[in-house]
């Protein structure tokens, strides 16, 4: 049997394959009865949720939502996609519908940038009718604007560490008001060294407050931290150690100094290959490959890294996500700050370094219910990486073959030599 490139991937419907790949083991959904309804919620904080077209509980919000309401602490462990914003996001929402208090009542912290703004996106979105202001506080914009948002009374701040730090020395901020606390990706603050400056925004904050810890891994220094700012939490988790439900995996091998041209031909489905992402592992190669991209596919390609201006990755993620440009060529930096629905597909151009950042990588599709496609390149010098991949998430990927590509390697699955079929379109699966 030959295979195709994929369809772009739907709502509730698993797309076909490029290469024949594989599902993963998935995540339980919710039972049925439970639903957004049935949990209570203010007529205004539905509203919100029908604006933003959720219609029923990614499995996380169904364990995480009823929980948070009662206003206990909460720990929620859940891989990247699984709707851990609307888990955090609406129970605050809830508690806050109706009250008249003063002041900043809700901060939320979060690694980067681009989760920030993302992130606050949503509070204003699904706040909406709740009547809540919210404003993101970021690096690389002006402090003035934010400034100003703070001194008009905003209600809700969704921050990166640094630059809330900067205007706490300004003294720019009253946190004494503060109700909720939620700290977004922990373990990535950590990665990248938050974790003191977080320490010193909470000492700020009123003990007598809610706060919401999320993270997808919970190494032993987050679990520290949890341990001294939650108070007799509740842990809620949705195995963050395999990727997201609804996503069909695949590889390629190929020899590394053939993967520019493999990803040409990948983009050159462009009817199929309707929204990409790219993640590559340095800064100075997504630039590279950008132009690449826009060579070899004839397609619009952009890149977003830490080496780009904020305005420059805000236009970038913005062209991406109205589909003016619809190739995104990522570092992993930036993969945890990108939040755009209907991507179709994710391309490891270079296996990630750990099963965690696959897992984060590949939660860019196939984000909260819907389903999407990842593809990896997995040159022979990157064989041992990807089979560690595959043991941390207990499953063996599907190796496909493009013909002309392939480097005589199956990667431990067996197979055939690689034989044309179908117009020259795809290749011949592994047996």
């Amino acid at each position: 049997m030959y295979c195709h490139p994929p369809a772009p991937a739907r709502v509730h419907r698993r797309p076909p394959s490029l290469a024949g790949g594989a599902s993963l083991p998935t995540i339980h959904s919710p039972e049925p009865d439970i639903s957004f309804e049935s949990m209570g919620l203010a007529p205004e904080v539905l509203r919100g949720l029908s604006d933003m077209g959720y219609t029923e509980p990614t499995p996380i919000q169904a364990k995480a939502i009823p929980l948070a309401m009662t206003g206990r602490d909460l720990i929620g462990s859940a891989s990247t996609g699984t709707g851990k914003t609307a888990a955090f996001l609406i129970p605050v929402l809830q508690q806050l519908t109706g009250t008249k208090t003063e002041g900043l009542r809700v901060v939320v912290l979060t690694p980067t940038r681009e989760l920030a703004l993302q992130i606050d996106e949503q509070a204003l979105a699904l706040g909406y009718h709740v009547g809540l202001s919210s404003v993101a506080i970021v690096g690389g914009m002006k402090m003035g604007p934010q400034e100003d948002a703070i001194r008009a009374g905003v209600e809700i701040i969704v921050a990166t560490p640094g630059r809330l730090m900067d205007h706490m020395r300004q003294k720019h901020l009253d946190l004494s008001t503060v109700q909720f606390l939620i700290l977004d990706e922990a373990d990535r603050m950590f990665d990248m060294g938050f974790l003191p400056d977080v320490h010193h925004i909470v000492s700020r904050i009123p003990d007598e407050r809610q706060t919401l810890l999320f993270s997808a891994t919970m190494p032993p220094i987050v679990r520290k931290l949890a341990d001294s700012i939650l108070r007799d939490p509740q842990t809620v988790a949705v195995d963050p150690s395999k990727p997201a439900e609804g996503l069909h995996h695949c590889a390629f091998s190929v020899a590394d100094d053939r993967k520019e041209a493999l990803l040409g031909r990948v983009l050159s489905y462009e009817e199929r290959m309707v929204s990409v992402i790219v993640f590559v592992k340095r800064k100075s190669e997504a630039d590279r490959l950008a132009r690449t991209a826009r060579r070899l596919s004839g397609r619009q390609a952009a890149s977003i890294h830490s080496g780009r201006t904020q305005a420059e990755r805000i236009e970038a993620l913005e062209e991406f996500r109205t589909g003016r440009c619809p190739v995104l060529i990522a570092t992993d930096v930036a993969a945890r700050g990108i939040d755009v629905s209907k991507v179709s597909h994710v391309v490891h151009f270079d296996v990630p370094r750990s099963s965690e950042d696959y897992i984060h990588r590949s939660g860019r599709t196939g984000r909260a219910g819907e389903t999407g496609e990842v593809i990896t390149f997995v040159a022979p010098e990157e064989e041992a990486e990807f089979a560690a991949i595959e043991k941390a998430i207990g499953s063996t990927i599907q190796r496909d073959i493009m013909p002309g590509f392939d480097t005589g390697l199956d990667g431990g699955s067996g197979g055939s030599a690689p034989s044309r079929g179908g117009g020259g379109r795809g290749g011949r699966k592994r047996r």
